[in-house]
């Protein structure tokens, strides 16, 4: 188990496409509910689970989510998926922990995600590489909880009142939040018009160890 001094960092993986106030939202959640020093949004180079048809360049999203995120000052854009060289979620978390093996990591994700996990490549392998933590989507959160993945893992499913101890679990370890639900999405964004177009040239990065 990890000692209290090292650093608790969250991991929002996802395609940004745009980002928006939500992701915001369930970060800052995640800061207060989880206890964690800061949170880092992996802009993920392309999702292969999503078409890249509509799929903005990495570089604009980047540029958007650190928009988003400068609001809050324990927020990190990043695109360490690209300097990895990681495709996948699994492969990602593995190597960010041999990486920094200082730091103790914690996945986030909404319960959209949670309710069509068991498409992600090595789904069950991500459960036992780090503490996971859900948070309510507006119409996906009651599904979730009875998900494949949910059912899979329900015996190593934590109550939310000891959700400021998820980090510091031995794997599989995960919790579900449900918190007041922001009702923004990339898909809306997207169907609306707004490419989330920016001049700003604000970007943040996580120095990469060798």
């Amino acid at each position: 188990m990890p000692s209290k001094s090292y650093t608790r960092i969250g991991l929002l993986g996802g395609s940004f496409n745009p980002a928006h106030d939500g992701h915001l939202h369930i970060s800052q959640m995640a800061l207060r509910m989880l206890g964690l020093d800061e949170i880092w949004w992996l802009v993920s180079p392309q999702n292969p689970l999503k078409s890249s048809n509509d799929m903005q360049s990495l570089d604009k999203r980047l540029i958007r989510a650190a928009e988003i995120a400068h609001l809050e000052p324990r927020i990190t854009v990043t695109d360490l998926e690209a300097d990895l060289g990681t495709q996948f979620t699994s492969d990602t978390l593995v190597e960010l922990k041999r990486r920094f093996p200082n730091i103790a990591f914690v996945w986030l994700m909404g319960a959209d995600n949670l309710l069509q996990m068991h498409h992600w490549y090595q789904w069950s392998r991500i459960f036992n590489t780090v503490p996971i933590a859900v948070f309510g989507r507006p119409g996906y959160s009651f599904r979730a909880t009875s998900s494949v993945v949910a059912r899979r893992f329900a015996r190593d499913r934590w109550p939310r009142s000891a959700a400021n101890r998820l980090v510091d679990a031995a794997v599989p370890a995960w919790v579900f939040l449900k918190i007041r639900e922001h009702p923004e999405s990339a898909t809306r964004i997207r169907q609306s018009g707004d490419d989330g177009h920016s001049h700003s040239k604000i970007r943040r990065t996580v120095p990469l160890p060798t």
